[in-house]
């Protein structure tokens, strides 16, 4: 449910308050998320920042900024719904050396972290660039960036190919809801487990979760077409209650890695596959299909061409058929 929060506002206050007098700038990291979903979004080009390299340079970034003679408050309101909220601010301000007044607008978006809150996307925009508006380009963060790109690890590296497989579990809405929050983080957890020990036995890589589905990416599609068959096979036989039925989809092609995260539409694909199968069912992209030939040891159905949302045309795909 969503509701105003005077405490974000508070919180939010707080940050804006190092802002305007520059005092302990250094402060500003503690008020940043931990995850490496945190992200720096400001006007001008190329101002998008992630993880790391904005904890580091956050009090740079705005030390870089020099003293406002006006800083004035024009609208603030705050929200906040379960563990995520927001807060919206709108502030008039001058800098030394300059004849008007600008309007920043800034929204913090913030998830809780223990019992604190911490801000994960932070997002402000102003009518001028800049080097226009305070006389400096802010290059604090992308400096970072920029020798994490010549130093590494590397902030964005191409992996090359790779097959993308994602779960997803049918009806875990109903599911949770009828076994309470409790009991259903047990079991989605330990149904990770399994996942998560039989990806690794067929040398793929458990990348994440995603609420009651996950994300994996292979070195080659027989090992993840592998790995898909256990995991059927596993859930099947499994004799506790409530049985899961999982859908699974698999896609191959060149995968974008970011700090131990994987993208691109090679993961787009895989993940609209998982979401037209059904429950108990394998779909594979006609493009995994190639890759394993004419290999005995795997059979396929050819399905209807689907209609992929985001994704242009209808796709070939095939049912890898896995009961004994």
């Amino acid at each position: 449910m969503i509701r105003s929060s005077p405490e974000l506002l508070a919180v939010s206050r707080r940050w804006y308050e190092i802002l305007r007098t520059k005092k302990n700038t250094d402060e500003l990291q503690d008020f940043l998320s931990k995850a490496d979903e945190l992200r720096f979004v400001g006007t001008g080009e190329g101002e998008f920042w992630s993880g790391q390299a904005v904890r580091d340079g956050v009090s740079g970034f705005f030390a870089e900024i020099p003293a406002p003679v006006v800083f004035e408050e024009v609208e603030a309101e705050a929200f906040e719904n379960g563990e995520t909220g927001w807060s919206s601010f709108v502030h008039k301000i001058q800098f030394v050396g300059f004849d008007e007044a600008v309007f920043y607008r800034t929204v913090l978006i913030f998830v809780l972290e223990g019992a604190a809150w911490k801000i994960i996307n932070r997002h402000a925009s102003v009518p001028t660039p800049n080097i226009e508006l305070v006389g400096k380009e802010q290059l604090a963060i992308q400096k970072l960036v920029d020798a994490a790109r010549e130093d590494g690890p590397e902030l964005i590296q191409t992996e090359g190919l790779a097959s993308v497989l994602f779960t997803d579990v049918e009806g875990s809405t109903t599911l949770a809801e009828a076994l309470g929050d409790q009991r259903w983080s047990v079991l989605i957890e330990n149904h990770f487990q399994v996942l998560a020990a039989i990806i690794e036995k067929y040398h793929g890589q458990f990348v994440k979760s995603l609420g009651d589905g996950t994300l994996s990416v292979f070195p080659s599609a027989k090992e993840a077409l592998t790995a898909a068959v256990k995991i059927q096979k596993a859930i099947a036989s499994a004799s506790e209650e409530p049985s899961f039925g999982v859908r699974i989809g698999i896609h191959t092609g060149d995968v974008v890695q970011s700090r131990g995260d994987f993208f691109g539409t090679v993961v787009n694909k895989a993940s609209r596959i998982t979401t037209v199968g059904a429950a108990g069912e394998i779909l594979v992209s006609d493009a995994t299909r190639a890759m394993v030939g004419g290999r005995t040891d795997f059979s396929f159905s050819e399905i209807e061409p689907r209609l992929l949302k985001g994704l242009r045309g209808h796709h070939v795909l095939y049912r890898l058929e896995w009961q004994d």
